[in-house]
């Protein structure tokens, strides 16, 4: 096969007649930066709720939390996107659902609750199994200084299980990159949109595809490099990565 390489298609001037191509990809960077970064705030933050109500002696509490963590871990995240995007507005009274479609960054918002409430149900997990790889002398302990169970999930049990799962988060934020890929499916013109917006105009789709999958290796990169850091400085000795595994699939 015959195919026309050129590499300085990263520079030549975009449809829009104002920028590069490279600064089309860089657009679609931003907007993936500040989805995962957004979501993931979300998610840890859900996710950590979630994973502490699973450990608690309240069964009730248990099952309702172990049906969130199963219904948003197993529905694919592209079925969610959808369901976010598509059918949400038509479900909700016709005023508010009118309101979510006229707004200029609907999918953005959709992707952003959609990625948030599937990452946090896989931290949840991850939050859980740190919990309970902790030894039971340490509620104990809690229980005898005269902590409330409250106080002593706050200040005893999650700061020591962060601290084991860090390495779990950490593949999770790797991971929260990666699947904000998805969200070009309801038009939200993030990295890979961005690519597939520049193959579609030039038709070099190795170096359009070559040029996302650099900026992606740089930004995960980047992110493991700190992540890994942090690992090393917070490390229990004697402890591993409780729920770094068989936590569902992507």
């Amino acid at each position: 096969m015959h195919y026309n390489w050129n590499w300085g298609i990263f520079w030549q001037e975009s449809p829009d007649g104002v920028s590069t191509y490279l600064d089309t990809l860089l657009a679609g960077l931003k907007w993936t930066l500040a989805l995962s970064a957004g979501a993931w705030i979300m998610a840890l933050v859900i996710g950590t709720v979630i994973g502490t109500i699973r450990t608690m002696p309240n069964k009730w509490a248990v099952r309702v939390a172990n049906g969130y963590v199963e219904l948003f871990r197993n529905i694919p995240l592209i079925v969610q996107m959808f369901l976010w995007y598509f059918v949400m507005p038509e479900i909700v009274p016709a005023s508010i659902g009118g309101w979510l479609k006229s707004l200029p960054n609907a999918s953005f918002i959709t992707a952003f609750l959609a990625l948030g409430f599937f990452t946090s149900s896989r931290i949840a997990v991850q939050v859980s199994a740190g919990i309970n790889a902790l030894p039971r002398g340490q509620k104990l302990a809690g229980t005898a200084l005269g902590l409330t169970l409250p106080q002593t999930y706050r200040y005893v049990l999650l700061p020591m299980s962060f601290r084991i799962i860090v390495p779990a988060l950490t593949n999770e934020f790797a991971a929260i990159i990666k699947n904000s890929s998805v969200a070009l499916t309801i038009g939200l013109v993030e990295l890979t949109a961005a690519t597939y917006s520049m193959r579609e105009f030039t038709f070099q789709t190795f170096e359009s595809l070559t040029g996302a999958t650099v900026i992606y290796v740089i930004i995960s990169g980047i992110a493991l490099l700190l992540a890994r850091w942090l690992e090393k400085v917070i490390a229990i000795p004697g402890f591993i990565a409780a729920g770094s595994t068989n936590t569902g699939g992507h």
